[in-house]
């Protein structure tokens, strides 16, 4: 039993390697084999198809962020702690195993239709609840009265484009990454002192 769940784990994580390098079109069950040095036939005794694969990496990915978003969301922080956090727990995921967050950014729109629109949902839920502590934070006058859905898509690309860079072995930790994407979108986002040029004392 254990020397299955070994073999499965092996398949994932290569057909993840090879997804994320080749792209999901371009990457076949007998490439994921031959990466393995097993015979495509022995390959389907693991595993159904390649759209499986990509159903279970997504759908696994999609529940940590879920699950992330509605921790953080529970917690009786201020925006700004709630937000810091969230892109904490962001970095944190897509950093834990970069291949699977490869997959899961890049070829989510390959999943088959009633699976994507499982997966559509479970994204805007979680874009749904980084907005609520956005704007929760204009409501606490500690962020500016900023659009919400562009504020969001910004943060999440901004965070995101992480998995195209990291390295396990590079200068700086995911929580040194975190800090700093914290401190540079609170940059943008928190509330600015405004100066009148035209006030005399």
């Amino acid at each position: 039993m254990e020397t299955q769940i070994n073999r499965r784990k092996q398949i994932f994580e290569t057909a993840a390697r090879l997804i994320r390098r080749k792209g999901y079109e371009a990457t076949t069950m007998r490439d994921i084999a031959s990466e393995l040095g097993i015979e495509a036939a022995s390959l389907y005794h693991h595993i159904k198809s390649k759209e499986q694969i990509l159903d279970l990496i997504c759908f696994d990915m999609a529940l940590k962020f879920s699950n992330a978003i509605n921790e953080v969301n529970d917690i009786y922080f201020n925006s700004e702690e709630k937000l810091r956090m969230c892109i904490h727990e962001h970095v944190k995921i897509l950093t834990e195993n970069p291949e699977n967050a490869g997959v899961f950014l890049t070829a989510w729109r390959s999943l088959q239709e009633e699976q994507l629109t499982k997966f559509i949902k479970l994204r805007n839920d979680y874009e749904q609840g980084i907005k609520q502590i956005i704007r929760e934070g204009v409501d606490e006058d500690i962020f500016d009265n900023v659009d919400l859905k562009f504020a969001t898509l910004s943060i999440l690309s901004t965070i995101n484009g992480v998995n195209e860079w990291y390295k396990q072995d590079g200068e700086m930790t995911p929580t040194q990454i975190a800090i700093k994407l914290g401190d540079f979108i609170m940059g943008g986002l928190r509330k600015k002192l405004v100066t009148d040029l035209n006030y005399k004392p």
